[in-house]
């Protein structure tokens, strides 16, 4: 019971970042056609001189994220250390796109300007996201603290594995 302390937490914050992914994908696009097509008089857009490049990376951030979390829904799902590679790498590189798009969201913050509700609604969601998907990325490597907090990274001792003879790997003991 205590080997599921981090598949627990995971679970509903994969799932929420998941949601919050795809609302990104939506309001990002919506903005990004609009502002493209010109229309920045249309209500919700508007925007400053760091809007289009929030746009894109926020676009890039919320492709991206989405596709993390299928690799870490498998993950989820087998609770293994060959799936454990897969989600935290794919996570760590759909944090570093978001921390980009977060960026640029603070900078389009500083400028100033009017921009529109959806244009706000993506500043906030990229802002929450930034922080929550860097808590997922900690949250699968919580096992370099301790073994009970995922299948990885551990002694190959506390994970049901006996050492094999000669001292270069492990053998696992059903």
């Amino acid at each position: 019971m205590a080997r599921t302390v981090g598949r627990n937490v995971a679970g509903p914050l994969l799932f929420l970042n998941l949601i919050m992914y795809i609302i990104v994908v939506g309001f990002a696009s919506w903005n990004l056609n609009h502002f493209i097509n010109g229309e920045t008089n249309y209500p919700g857009v508007a925007g400053n001189g760091a809007t289009f490049y929030f746009l894109v990376f926020a676009i890039l951030a919320g492709v991206v994220g989405v596709a993390s979390k299928l690799s870490g829904a498998n993950h989820v799902r087998v609770w293994r250390n060959d799936s454990l590679a897969a989600a935290s790498s794919s996570s760590v590189i759909a944090w570093a796109i978001t921390a980009l798009a977060f960026g640029l969201a603070c900078k389009e913050i500083h400028v100033g300007g009017y921009r529109g509700w959806r244009l706000r609604v993506l500043e906030a969601f990229i802002i929450i996201l930034a922080f929550t998907q860097l808590f997922y990325v900690l949250l699968l490597h919580a096992d370099m603290i301790s073994s009970k907090y995922g299948p990885g990274y551990g002694d190959p001792e506390d994970q049901g594995g006996e050492p094999m003879k000669g001292g270069t790997g492990t053998r696992v003991v059903l």
